[in-house]
């Protein structure tokens, strides 16, 4: 069946810099999944908090399905991640030991499973944003040049 992506969080390439990734499953109720399915959903303020040993999506948006009735889910709901035991102690002494955070980076369904890849994130600085930014302009530049060159 292979990988349908619903959401990516570009602000978190953005803002941060991703170390490293995880694939971690999602609780939801019942309209949540038709929800996403439609690809109604946004990544772009949500992050990741630690409770009690279990990881759980903040301020994740999934709009309320259109067709549902007054049993519609919540939007801004707190959602739990599945994720391995030894997973979570890992993210959570990375988490307390350095400026990391957990930042939702994309979220996607493999297999007909809603997945959702969270990011261990640094904050980059506005000097850092600058030269990212000028980075990818250079290069937009230079593959137009060589575009306009080989017409």
């Amino acid at each position: 069946m292979g990988i349908k992506v619903v959401a990516n969080n570009k602000k978190a390439y953005h803002d941060y810099f991703i170390d490293e990734t995880w694939e971690a499953g999602l609780v939801l109720q019942g309209t949540e999944v038709k929800s996403l399915r439609a690809a109604a959903v946004n990544l772009r303020d949500s992050y990741c908090r630690i409770r009690n040993g279990e990881v759980y999506v903040e301020n994740m948006h999934i709009s309320p399905y259109d067709f549902g009735n007054r049993e519609n889910h919540e939007p801004l709901r707190s959602r739990k991640l599945l994720l391995h035991a030894a997973e979570i102690a890992k993210l959570t002494k990375k988490v307390e030991q350095s400026g990391y955070s957990l930042v939702p980076t994309r979220l996607y369904f493999k297999n007909g499973r809603a997945k959702l890849e969270i990011g261990l994130a640094r904050g980059k600085k506005l000097y850092d944003k600058r030269e990212s930014l000028k980075r990818k302009q250079d290069s937009r530049d230079v593959e137009r040049q060589l575009r306009d060159r080989n017409r």
